[in-house]
């Protein structure tokens, strides 16, 4: 083992566990994922591997039949391996979000090119779009936005493309925050500032009108009430990353917090609501 800085993780489970085991790795520092035939692998630094983590996290999904294997990292070409595993987002024939090695297509009125340095999975993509598909019809002009877990960034791109005035974007994964300035640039993007850390580490100020959250449904619940603290009265807290069948606990939660519900839609068993504050 001497020498090698990364391992990777190769975990067998069903296709539908796959974008929940990517989610709730994504917390756990893993730098990047991949999708695979039995599962997926997930590669992390061998300094911040801690196996009794990992078997945490597995024995959390017991019901499910999900396996896994460590192994020294061995050298590919990962822009080959991501242009195979990554394809274009088309959102309601607005938006297309590609990566530097599509083709441009300028029929659409917007267009995000985003580089990943961490490969998601179809559930990310199902999110994002439903994401996406929020921003188009919620006035961002002039507007302050937050972006909680921002990843790549995508979801603060097109707030500065619909009009906001400033954003905020921030995530406490080393991969985001080296990846997402980079996307930025790649958007002419200027209104966006990223930070590290946590919604309660960052020593915001003021409120903002539009607060954006992809993340997963234990991170939506936990900092639902931070979430609502900075939202502004009329404000608007739009939420994905969790299945259709947990939606009902995100609205109970955010109900809690004096949110009503405005939207709800869907997209391959995901789910996203929009909420408003009222008071």
């Amino acid at each position: 083992m001497a020498g090698i800085d990364f391992l990777a993780v190769q975990i067998k489970c069903a296709e539908d566990v796959r974008d929940i085991m990517i989610a709730e790795l994504s917390e756990l520092q893993y730098d990047s994922m991949m999708e695979t035939q039995e599962g997926l692998e997930a590669y992390i630094e061998k300094a911040l591997f801690k196996e009794d983590q990992l078997k945490q996290l597995i024995a959390k999904y017991s019901q499910q039949s999900i396996t896994y294997e460590v192994q020294p990292v061995v050298a590919r070409n990962w822009n080959e391996e991501w242009e195979k595993n990554y394809d274009p987002i088309v959102v309601e024939d607005q938006i297309y979000v590609r990566a530097t090695f599509h083709d441009v297509h300028p029929a659409f009125p917007f267009e995000i090119v985003i580089n990943h340095r961490m490969s998601v999975g179809k559930g990310h993509h199902a999110t994002t779009y439903l994401m996406l598909k929020n921003q188009l019809v919620l006035d961002h002009s002039k507007k302050r936005v937050l972006d909680a877990g921002t990843g790549t960034g995508i979801l603060a791109v097109m707030a500065e493309k619909l009009g906001a005035s400033e954003v905020i974007a921030y995530d406490n994964n080393s991969w985001s925050i080296e990846n997402a300035p980079e996307n930025l640039k790649l958007n002419h993007c200027e209104k966006v500032e990223i930070r590290e850390g946590a919604i309660n580490t960052l020593n915001l100020s003021g409120n903002f009108n539009i607060v954006l959250a992809n993340i997963n449904k234990n991170v939506l619940l936990d900092e639902m009430a931070s979430y609502c603290s900075f939202l502004a009265v009329s404000g608007f807290l739009a939420l994905s990353g969790f299945y259709e069948d947990d939606a009902d606990d995100i609205k109970t939660c955010a109900v809690q917090h004096g949110l009503i519900e405005k939207t709800r839609i869907t997209r391959n068993d995901w789910c996203s609501i929009v909420f408003t504050k009222v008071n």
